[in-house]
């Protein structure tokens, strides 16, 4: 929970996956969505390790989506290919939680409250919540509600690194306790409180809607 206030946020900022997008959270459920086995040695710590270092490497822009993809399917020596790991890449975003759509509907209707995305993303995982070159309809379009969006691969830094945190500010022209911010991970809220924004550790395996909006009725915001 934030502490009190006597002013409610001027600027709302959520994280996308495990907030507002449900998402695999490690590889066996990658695999498992994408209808693939864990072979065996693919949970290797130094693997893992390198895994890491990949998508860290993509998701602030260092690499593209098939370099990213045949340099993970090399860590494995062949236990995936290129084209499983783009399957288990693409599986990894599952769906928006139920209720997100209708509370993001609902913040955006109040004139007081600016909306904003701060997400570690990729381009080609950040590009589904837009319609598609055929016009059908993205597979994940409630963030595009938000007017403001920093995500990591296009400003070359991801939380917790301070600077995604200060160009969110530079975007927004928000500042402190101005803003309101809503991650599922600690360490992105720990550094979000220290540059002196309220924020609150949102639990992604519950009802994330209704933890939002929860702490958001308590701090004065009309819905």
């Amino acid at each position: 929970m934030t502490t009190p206030h006597t002013e409610p946020p001027r600027v709302i900022c959520f994280d996308w996956g495990g907030v507002i997008l449900r998402i695999c959270r490690n590889w066996a459920e990658g695999c498992a969505a994408a209808e693939l086995p864990v072979r065996p040695g693919a949970d290797e710590p130094a693997l893992v390790t390198r895994r890491r270092a990949l998508a860290q490497a993509y998701q602030v822009g260092e690499i593209d989506c098939d370099a990213f993809c045949d340099q993970v399917a090399a860590t494995t020596g062949g236990l995936y290919s290129p084209e499983e790991i783009g399957r288990i890449h693409d599986a990894w975003l599952i769906a928006e939680y139920d209720g997100a759509a209708e509370l993001i509907e609902r913040l955006a209707a109040n004139s007081d409250v600016q909306l904003g995305l701060l997400s570690n993303t990729n381009r080609r995982h950040y590009e589904r919540h837009r319609a598609r070159p055929d016009g059908s309809r993205p597979d994940f379009p409630t963030i595009a509600r938000l007017t403001h969006h920093v995500a990591s691969h296009e400003v070359r830094a991801s939380k917790p690194d301070e600077a995604i945190y200060r160009a969110f500010e530079d975007l927004t022209g928000a500042r402190g306790q101005q803003i309101i911010f809503f991650d599922d991970l600690e360490e992105n809220i720990a550094q979000a409180r220290s540059i002196g924004w309220r924020a609150v550790q949102i639990d992604h395996a519950g009802d994330t809607p209704k933890q939002i909006e929860r702490e958001l009725t308590t701090l004065g915001v009309r819905f």
